[in-house]
């Protein structure tokens, strides 16, 4: 293995989106879970960057029936993660071997420009496929594409791993060496990734 393209959400980070974002609805406003699923229309417009950070925020406070000021909104937003530090550590190992580590995420730019200096473990990473900043998202092949074409992948040769099933599945069929990452058997993970090194 040459490279990794190593995912974000529940891979490297932790997502709860739920427990922050319920604080900005007011009691008033009615049915909490309703409102926050409501979010869900604007993700793939947000995520693919078509969608301004602005825009989105004034959006979604209305939805949620906030009236606090936007910088309240982006705090609550960006406060979903969590390290997930078993995978830290693999991390290491993998850029100690001398594999070329690159993020490939469905993101936005409001979150990456917080997570980005916030964690440590960005810091090791060599190159960063950002759904907002290619204008396409996983499982959509284009954004694929992008990395091997961008960084010069031969897929037979680069680890991919993600926590979505859709994900992989596209992964796997442009040939890829991918894993379905679930934090909750990091030692399947292990497992897998020994018969691989």
């Amino acid at each position: 293995m040459r490279a990794a393209l190593i995912d974000i959400g529940n891979v490297l980070l932790t997502v709860d989106f739920e427990t922050p974002l319920q604080e900005l609805v007011p009691p008033q406003a009615g049915d909490s879970e309703a409102r926050l699923r409501s979010l869900l229309e604007k993700k793939d417009e947000l995520e693919s960057g078509r969608l301004a950070d602005d825009a989105f925020v004034a959006w979604a406070s209305d939805r949620l029936g906030f009236d606090g000021s936007p910088e309240a909104f982006r705090a609550a937003w960006n406060d979903i993660f969590d390290p997930i530090m078993p995978m830290w550590e693999v991390m290491h190992e993998l850029k100690d071997k001398g594999l070329s580590l690159i993020l490939f995420s469905n993101t936005n730019r409001i979150h990456a420009d917080y997570f980005l200096p916030s964690y440590d473990i960005f810091r090791i990473f060599d190159h960063a496929v950002f759904s907002h900043e290619v204008g396409s998202i996983k499982p959509d092949p284009a954004i694929y594409r992008h990395a091997i074409e961008t960084f010069g992948l031969t897929p037979a040769e680069t680890l991919y791993i993600d926590d979505l099933p859709e994900n992989i599945a596209t992964g796997k069929e442009l040939g890829f060496e991918a894993h379905q990452y679930d934090f909750r058997n990091h030692e399947e993970f292990l497992a897998w990734l020994a018969g691989r090194l």
